[in-house]
């Protein structure tokens, strides 16, 4: 396994299948288990029983390893993370397209119900801020 660190230095380390996360940390960093934190496929390995088999972590796999300051009794414990709901996380990034989708489908529907009140120049302008949105978003997804 190859233990990568945050100044992009990288170690070999020997492991077996059946060893244990705790069992990884010890054989790497003895008496520095409780400030390492072992990051595999963007998931914190918090699990001390966990084995390297049920983690698929086989050979010449990368494991990032961060030293934290404190040590971790210090630290809130964090809640073990459940299942991964679909999609992306709630936020204001990804709320963005869906509000300037609903905002071009209310000026399509004032350009069609209220026709008078566009001009050719407002409604060439649309049909150009459709294309660019629509071509935004199926870059982003």
């Amino acid at each position: 396994i190859r233990l990568k660190f945050l100044n992009d230095t990288e170690e070999v380390a020997v492991a077996r299948p059946e060893d244990t996360v705790g069992i990884l940390k010890s054989k790497c960093f003895p008496g520095q288990e409780s400030q390492m934190k072992l990051i595999y496929r963007g998931q914190l390995l918090q699990d001390q029983a966990r084995t390297l088999r049920s983690l698929c972590i086989t050979d010449n796999c990368v494991i990032h390893c961060h030293r934290s300051r404190g040590s971790a009794a210090a630290a809130p414990a964090l809640p073990e993370p459940g299942p991964a709901a679909p999609g992306l996380p709630l936020g204001g990034g990804t709320l963005m397209v869906p509000t300037v989708m609903v905002v071009l489908a209310l000026g399509w529907y004032f350009r069609i119900n209220y026709r008078q009140l566009f001009t050719a120049p407002a409604t060439v302008s649309l049909i150009g801020v459709t294309v660019l949105v629509t071509f935004l978003a199926f870059g982003l997804y």
